[in-house]
């Protein structure tokens, strides 16, 4: 009878609760995954910090950091298309996305990817959290340390020819900016300074021992960027270089001069009868404050405004502090100022 009261049916399971079920069930696919390489944890832990990135040519390129940082937090693996930047820096060329990176040791590599491939995040840390590009990727086509870490540094620029020439400093860091190299082209600076004329680029530099050297670029030539430093970033050309064409103050159009010499052109015309274009700008841009050495013909106006009639120069100017002046020059002759 004891022996039948000790019997019984089993006792039913007691059923595991259902959040920590489903908390064991991802932590075991967390770790399946952690092992095999393959989460989004793994490819946020790369070797490599990205700097920033560029697509294009070595020609033509442009940043795309921002956008590629917003590419990564979509996905683990990106695919290089063309369209994928929303731009085409060089229509109808192969381009390539480079992505320059940093180690933990502080080395750089550069990561190429054609159209086509495919960029593994697996190989960059924080990738899919965007920690990166924030800084340090300040560099060209060639790289953080490339365009931007040369031997010159540039004091300033102008184009023309000795006679008629503009500062184009300004201009040329716009143009830096945008791109690892840029080519001399006619319409390049928004103003043609000697009209039917064969241009040169003129970029004066000193080296780190302070020697200041000029480096010339006719039209159609490529400036390479990497000789400068901080090309890229556009930190150059702002401390008041006061050479000229021939780097000397005043000379072929200088910007500087001694304040009691210094030129001012209030206002100049060219023409006849009452056929007259106003030259004032163009005069100043020749000049720049320092002295002027131009010729008078229709060269200087852009075009003849008076056909077949004799024309004569008139230069309105004032020398330092002085008495406002008249010049008048006929078509032929040379303007000297002071």
């Amino acid at each position: 009878m004891t022996a039948m009261a000790m019997s019984s049916t089993p006792l039913p399971a007691r059923r595991p609760d259902r959040a920590m079920a489903r908390w064991l069930l991802a932590a075991l696919m967390l770790l399946a995954t952690m092992l095999t390489g393959g989460s989004a944890w793994a490819r946020d832990d790369g070797d490599w910090q990205i700097l920033n990135a560029r697509y294009g040519t070595p020609q033509h390129n442009i940043d795309v950091t921002g956008r590629l940082k917003e590419l990564a937090r979509r996905d683990d693996r990106v695919r290089v298309t063309n369209g994928l930047f929303g731009d085409d820096p060089d229509v109808g060329r192969s381009k390539v996305l480079r992505i320059y990176a940093r180690n933990r040791d502080g080395g750089t590599r550069v990561f190429e990817f054609r159209e086509g491939n495919v960029i593994d995040g697996n190989d960059f840390t924080g990738w899919r959290g965007g920690e990166w590009g924030q800084g340090g990727g300040s560099g060209g086509w060639d790289g953080p340390g490339g365009h931007d870490d040369g031997a010159y540094a540039i004091l300033g620029a102008r184009y023309g020819v000795p006679e008629a020439s503009i500062d184009v400093t300004s201009r040329l860091r716009e143009l830096a900016r945008r791109d690892a190299k840029v080519r001399v082209t006619n319409d390049l600076f928004r103003d043609d300074p000697a009209v039917g004329r064969t241009k040169m680029l003129r970029i004066y530099a000193r080296d780190r021992s302070g020697q200041v050297r000029t480096f010339d670029y006719r039209e159609g030539a490529w400036i390479d960027g990497g000789q400068f430093t901080g090309w890229g970033r556009g930190d150059w050309g702002q401390g008041g270089w006061n050479g000229g064409w021939d780097g000397r103050p005043g000379a072929g159009g200088g910007d500087y001069g001694p304040p009691s010499q210094r030129l001012t052109i209030v206002r100049a015309t060219y023409g006849s009868g009452g056929r007259y274009v106003d030259v004032t700008e163009r005069l100043r841009n020749i000049s720049r404050g320092g002295r002027l050495d131009v010729q008078a013909d229709n060269d200087l106006a852009g075009g003849d405004p008076a056909y077949g009639e004799s024309k004569v120069l008139t230069v309105y100017y004032v020398i330092g502090r002085g008495r406002e002046q008249t010049a008048v020059i006929r078509e032929g002759d040379r303007l000297r100022l002071p």
